[in-house]
């Protein structure tokens, strides 16, 4: 069975932290690079970081600094820390592999929300 589950969203004032989880199946966590995207109202998604399986990191450019991914392998599961949030990081986040896993067909989860407001 393919899932993805995301959580930990919620809403946070500016300059203020969250920290999101993702655990998804074996087929899509076993060996594959994880990341996370995210999409913002009227925007399309885009990648907010990944890791691959042996924990090398890669971050858009202008989150590098404010975020963190990690994983644990034996629980499937991928991280995501967020410091100094602004209210541009609104969005809803999605984790996946990177690639996005497909097997004929796309597979998302539902995301978890992040809203940054005062």
């Amino acid at each position: 069975q393919v899932q993805l589950v995301e959580s930990g969203g919620g809403l946070v004032q500016p300059g203020g932290s969250l920290r999101l989880s993702c655990t998804a199946s074996e087929t899509i966590f076993s060996s594959h690079a994880m990341a996370w995207y995210r999409q913002a109202p009227g925007k399309q998604r885009e990648l907010v970081a990944l890791i691959t399986s042996s924990g090398s990191t890669h971050y858009a450019g202008s989150l590098k600094g404010r975020f963190t991914i990690s994983r644990d392998n034996a629980k499937n599961t991928v991280y995501l820390q967020m410091n100094s949030l602004k209210p541009e990081d609104t969005a809803v986040y999605y984790c996946n592999s990177a690639p996005p896993y497909t097997n004929g067909i796309d597979y998302w989860g539902k995301g978890t929300l992040v809203t940054v407001s005062s």
